[in-house]
């Protein structure tokens, strides 16, 4: 008996001491992650969030929202430069990715998150913006067209969500726990090392067919999700999904501005018919383009995705009509 003992708190003591280094290894590692790719733009305060965006050019304005685990820097690998030419383009971290963060307790459900768009939108003196989001970013955007309406211009979505999803991609697996102790566990713990391992399947899903760019893990700001505190966010944003996108559907039919959508065919992460065509038949003035490609349109499609988004906002002057 006093053997087995003795081997129970041997066990013990090695997971304690295994977590610990686990912890340890992910608090310096985050901590040099921020430390080589500090804020690129400035912090605007809205009520429930601290907003880190990034500004650039003059003219029309167009709002830049990413996707689940996305930052700004998804934009930002080759979209905001040709954009602000001839554009006033904003790029926003989303509440707690990137470098915002997003106040205890506060709601991360799609209305939420548009509320809070809504707030930068008047506090940057945005007049009806062309709004783009990106994946679940499409459907937060939606989400502040059914909302907000006299904020927005016109929408430009990039392999968005548009619908509640039969079931969630194995990449975010982690983030959809229902522990709230086992998704800060797995953040704090086995979120890097895990990452590091798994990187090859999870990037052929997420990008796939497409290849991924050598540079997108610094450039595109890939690095900057491995953050327990992102993490965390990310599944805050995930979880939220459920309970908040079956309302929006209703909506959908009484949108009233231009709503332009590209879609990747070969897309792993979010299927064009089931959130592409299943909109447009909710909306049949909206606009469904597909193309050869996967989800990440905005990094590994860079020409494709700024002409759209052009194209979106030269539309902005156009009459909306349900046989557009």
């Amino acid at each position: 008996m006093k053997i087995l003992l003795l081997i129970v708190l041997a066990a013990v003591a090695l997971a304690a001491l295994l977590l610990a280094f686990l912890f340890l290894f992910t608090w310096r590692t985050a901590r040099r992650i921020g430390a080589a790719f500090p804020p690129t733009g400035r912090f605007v305060e809205v009520p429930g969030a601290r907003l880190h965006v990034v500004e650039r050019g003059e003219g029309q304005p167009v709002l830049l929202v990413h996707g689940l685990s996305g930052q700004l820097a998804n934009f930002d690998y080759g979209m905001i430069g040709p954009l602000a030419r001839d554009h006033r383009v904003v790029a926003v971290d989303r509440p707690g990715a990137g470098w915002s963060t997003r106040a205890p307790g506060a709601s991360a459900d799609l209305k939420a998150q548009a509320d809070t768009l809504a707030a930068l939108i008047d506090q940057l003196g945005l007049e009806k913006p062309l709004v783009v989001g990106h994946s679940l970013g499409g459907a937060i955007a939606l989400a502040l067209a059914a909302y907000h309406p006299e904020r927005v211009g016109g929408l430009a979505l990039i392999a968005p969500l548009t619908h509640p999803p039969e079931v969630v991609s194995p990449v975010f697996a982690a983030m959809a726990m229902k522990s709230a102790f086992a998704r800060k566990l797995i953040a704090w713990t086995l979120l890097i090392p895990m990452s590091i391992r798994n990187r090859e399947q999870v990037m052929d899903i997420v990008f796939g067919p497409d290849s991924v760019p050598e540079d997108f893990p610094t450039r595109g700001g890939g690095l900057l999700a491995l953050r327990p505190g992102h993490f965390l966010a990310a599944s805050e944003d995930l979880r939220g999904v459920p309970d908040s996108l079956p309302a929006l559907l209703p909506l959908y039919g009484t949108l009233q501005v231009p709503v332009s959508i590209l879609f990747g065919r070969e897309d792993r992460i979010l299927d064009y018919r089931e959130n592409g065509e299943a909109f447009v038949a909710r909306l049949p003035h909206a606009r469904l383009t597909l193309v050869s490609g996967g989800h990440m349109l905005p990094v590994t499609a860079v020409d494709t995705s700024v002409a759209f988004v052009r194209e979106a906002a030269a539309s902005l002057a156009q009459p909306v009509t349900a046989d557009a």
